[in-house]
């Protein structure tokens, strides 16, 4: 039997950034394009590899699994935000919230766990290429990228039950621009003791396991290049890990500052930026980081050009990336 001040709550009120309203439509344009440009490279990586038979290969097979999950990541919280945006009413139902928190917690894992098998990936290319086809088989990749998705989505199970199990005692206002847990517990009016000895517990295994992982891959593989006695062999070496570096510091650091500071951090229209990267600036940032300087994407775009034969007008466009 429920409580005489703890109300049944059919839905919440996302915030957001109530002192933006003024430039809310300035700020729906800026997120509206960050999203169209999110699907579009990482539709863009995905079509690629499946085009070109040289990316068919187990680190692109693992960068599409990563550009797929981004383009969930930023489709569970981007197209209500967007609604949000241009709307006086900021509510999101009940079982919307805990579908958005679950898929998001999720995708977060995912990601973790991912960029951990990328960086295994990377190891053995370089610190053990001889046995590397052997190691990394397709049969292996396959179980890997597996894992991941099944790690990343028990993991949320255990957080969104929980979660959604506390008693909330009629505050509804989420001070967030989407639902997401560290924000949900503050509204509860029981004990989260346990869900926060959960998120730290788990928090563990999904996301400090993961980056220790990436730590000693990349401090073996820093050996080995040490070691290499062809510059032209340490400057392909870093090449191909630089791009995962940068993208393991920007996920990992922006997601470590949001959570590691929740507790105060949801207050302030200055502190909800950093989610906006974590969630948002980073799923776009990724392809375009992986592609950038990428040498068998550029060739594959150019083989692509030149084998249906663009009219005119495109061939700008392939003078452009032949000169990049």
């Amino acid at each position: 039997m429920k409580a005489q001040n703890e109300t049944e709550l059919t839905e919440f009120i996302i915030l957001g950034f109530q002192s933006l309203k003024k430039v809310r439509h300035l700020l729906f344009i800026g997120f509206f394009i960050t999203y169209l440009f999110t699907m579009l490279w990482n539709a863009f990586i995905i079509t690629m590899t499946i085009v070109d038979q040289n990316l068919r290969t187990p680190m692109y097979f693992f960068l599409d699994n990563l550009s797929f999950l981004d383009i969930c990541y930023t489709s569970t919280t981007i197209p209500q935000m967007l609604a949000h945006l241009l709307s006086d009413r900021n509510t999101i139902p009940y079982i919307s919230c805990l579908l958005q928190v679950y898929f998001f917690f999720s995708f977060v894992g995912i990601e973790c766990l991912l960029l951990a098998v990328m960086a295994f990936d990377r190891y053995i290319a370089i610190c053990n290429p001889l046995r590397y086809t052997l190691i990394i088989s397709k049969d292996i990749c396959l179980q890997l990228a597996i894992a991941c998705w099944v790690g990343g989505f028990l993991n949320s199970v255990v957080h969104t039950t929980f979660a959604f199990q506390l008693p909330f005692c009629g505050d509804n206002q989420i001070d967030a621009f989407y639902c997401d847990i560290p924000p949900l517990l503050k509204l509860s009016c029981g004990d989260t003791s346990f869900n926060q000895i959960l998120l730290l517990s788990i928090g563990i295994f999904i996301a400090w396991t993961p980056l220790v992982c990436i730590l000693l891959s990349y401090i073996y593989i820093f050996l080995t290049v040490l070691k290499m006695q062809s510059g032209e062999g340490r400057q392909k070496a870093f090449s191909t890990c630089s791009s995962h570096i940068i993208v393991v510091l920007l996920y990992y650091g922006s997601g470590i500052f949001t959570y590691s500071t929740s507790n105060s951090s949801y207050t302030s229209d200055h502190s909800k930026l950093i989610p906006v990267i974590y969630s948002v600036l980073t799923p776009l940032l990724n392809p375009i980081i992986y592609t950038l300087r990428n040498k068998d994407v550029k060739n594959a775009w150019k083989n692509i050009i030149r084998k249906y034969k663009p009219p005119l007008a495109s061939k700008s466009c392939y003078y452009y990336i032949c000169y990049f």
